[in-house]
């Protein structure tokens, strides 16, 4: 091990306690991993907003359990990229709706209005 000039070595671990559970990795990690992938899917089609919903309330406490566990729970980076994909299906579902939105308007503009009577009548 080699240590910078100036700086102080760290301190070795501390031995770990035999009634210490192992690390194990979090079941909601997978759960929001899962969902968000399926909202980033089906985001587009706005179905992706409920399992991005649900994803993103899942990765709160899953956040939670993992910080209380005090580095017994792993499943970060699943974590992590479960809530990208779940800010993207929300992202999706936004756009389809002002794309929407836009279209309406668009073909409303471009809508006859008043009575529409026959060519042939002044």
């Amino acid at each position: 091990m080699t240590t910078v000039p100036g700086q102080v070595p760290a301190a070795p671990p501390a031995p770990r306690h035999p009634l210490d559970p192992e690390p194990v990795r979090s079941t909601k990690a997978r759960a929001v991993f899962a969902l968000g992938l399926i909202g980033a899917l089906t985001g587009f089609f706005i179905g992706g907003v409920v399992p991005s919903t649900i994803a993103l309330t899942l990765a709160r406490q899953a956040r939670r359990e993992a910080y209380a566990s005090g580095g017994f729970l792993t499943g970060g980076d699943r974590l992590r990229r479960g809530e990208r994909l779940a800010w993207a299906g929300l992202v999706l579902a936004a756009v389809a709706v002002v794309a929407a939105v836009v279209v309406g308007v668009v073909r409303l503009a471009n809508a006859p209005f008043g009575h529409d009577y026959a060519p042939n009548i002044d």
